[in-house]
């Protein structure tokens, strides 16, 4: 197993898999309605020029999230 981090500190151009949301309520229900389960692939696109957002590719789709948002995803770098 590949050592987990928050999903904030994936550098751009990284790949990761979720592997746990510590969010709670309308948050989690979010991240899941956005495909955001235990074992989807991710991938760190860019920062936005302020540094946050970020937009990452999460199935096929481009998402942007916010720092404190991501930080509630665990991710296993690959």
């Amino acid at each position: 197993m590949g050592r987990m981090i928050p999903l904030h500190r994936l550098s751009p151009g990284t790949c990761a898999k979720v592997r746990q949301l510590t969010a709670k309520g309308n948050t989690r229900r979010r991240m899941l309605d956005l495909g955001l389960i235990c074992g989807t692939r991710v991938e760190a696109l860019q920062k936005s020029p302020s540094g946050d957002p970020v937009a990452y590719e999460i199935r096929g789709a481009v998402i942007a999230l916010r720092s404190e948002e991501a930080s509630q995803i665990l991710v296993e770098v690959l």
